[in-house]
Order: C-alpha cells, then sequence, then structure tokens
C-alpha cells in the first residue's frame, strides 16, 4: 500500500505564537477606512462573552484591513492571553493596562492613577485618527466606582474622528453610555461551567 504524503506543518509542534506575524490582505487600506456610519457599540450584562464578542468583531474587522486599537483597563499588564498572542501575529496594537481584579485591591488610589492613566491613553488612541476601531475592554468598571467621569468619557466619543467606530465592553455599563451607544447588547447568563466546579479554560475563556 502506497503511504499517502504528509503535510511538514504537521510535524511542527512549535509554538504558534513562534511562527511570526500573519500578513494582511492584499489590497489593505492606508489610513482610516471609510464609513458611512461609525459606531458606538455597548457589550455589557453578568453573562460570559462580552470581550469575546468584541473579539469576533475584531476579526472581521481585521479582515477588512482595518487599523485597530485595544485598551485593557482591568487586565494586568503583563498578562498573556490567547488573544495577546493572536493580537501580536496578526498586528493589532493591544495594551493591558490595569493590575488585575482592582475591586479586591488594598490600593484604592494606585488603582485610579492606573485607571486614570489607561483613559488618558485611550483618548489620545481614539483622538489620533490612527484607528478604524478602538476598543475599550472593560472601561465600565472604572466608570462604574466613579475613577472615570462618565461626561467626559461621552464627551470623547461624541467628538472623535468621524470614521472611528469604538467597542465598550464590561459588566454593568452606566446608564449614560447605554443611552448614547448606537448599539448595546446584554450578556445573560443562563448557565455557566463554574458554577459546576470548572475552572477558566485556555483558549475558551483566556
Amino acid at each position: 500500500m502506497t503511504e499517502e504524503p504528509r503535510d511538514e506543518a504537521l510535524d511542527d509542534d512549535e509554538p504558534l505564537q513562534k511562527h511570526g506575524p500573519v500578513e494582511q490582505p492584499v489590497g489593505k487600506w492606508t489610513g482610516l477606512f471609510p464609513k458611512k456610519h461609525p459606531l458606538v457599540l455597548v457589550n455589557t450584562g453578568d453573562g460570559k462573552g462580552k470581550t469575546t464578542a468584541a473579539l469576533g468583531i475584531t476579526m472581521r474587522a481585521w479582515g477588512r484591513g482595518w487599523n485597530i486599537c485595544w485598551l485593557q483597563f482591568i487586565k494586568k499588564k503583563d498578562s498573556h492571553y490567547g488573544e495577546t498572542y493572536a493580537a501580536q501575529r496578526m498586528g493589532i496594537e493591544m495594551i493591558a493596562l490595569g493590575d488585575g481584579f482592582t475591586w479586591l485591591s488594598e490600593n484604592i488610589e494606585h488603582d485610579i492613577k492606573m485607571a486614570t492613566e489607561a483613559w488618558a491613553l485611550a483618548r489620545e488612541k481614539i483622538m489620533s485618527a490612527e484607528f478604524d476601531l478602538v476598543v475599550l475592554d472593560e472601561i465600565t468598571y472604572p466608570i462604574t466606582y466613579e475613577w472615570l467621569n462618565v461626561h467626559e468619557v461621552i464627551e470623547t466619543l461624541r467628538n472623535r474622528p468621524k470614521d472611528v467606530d469604538i467597542i465598550i465592553t464590561g459588566r454593568a455599563a452606566h446608564p449614560l453610555l447605554q443611552e448614547f451607544a448606537d448599539t448595546v447588547t446584554e450578556m445573560t447568563e443562563v448557565k455557566h461551567a463554574f458554577q459546576s466546579g470548572i475552572k477558566a479554560q485556555p483558549g475558551i475563556d483566556y
């Protein structure tokens, strides 16, 4: 019996992230992608999937050649999640700006300072007109804690360059944010594996 030819790539067991960046599709746009209706989207609610949904849109936007920036307000600066490695390979700027589970912190002044600095960078990225899509991941928490002024955030979103789409994620999105946004999706938890004692799984949860 003749042995079937094997794909040499199947024998390569090096970590995926070492294979180098993924090239953008041919015909990549430079500058902002021309749009008719740039949007502000809010993913909120107690259910799983808020950041995950934003990652899905990110993949779609990247496929269209958009320039994308992620600002992560809670994830630790040295975090390494699945999306971190993917963003590196895809050439997406993804910056973790937090210190983990902030609501457990014993140094609130430090956390307020971090949130303020994170928002200053986020505002700079939004207003730079360099990005087609800016994701403000888990920004709802510092707004809820009143570390960031919701009116200042909304004012920046209102006055952003005309072709910049925004995605906001996090539980308990402020009512004014929800009122301002074009699309608001609330994730409702029906059942979660954690309730059965199953810990967060790599590739699914992070």
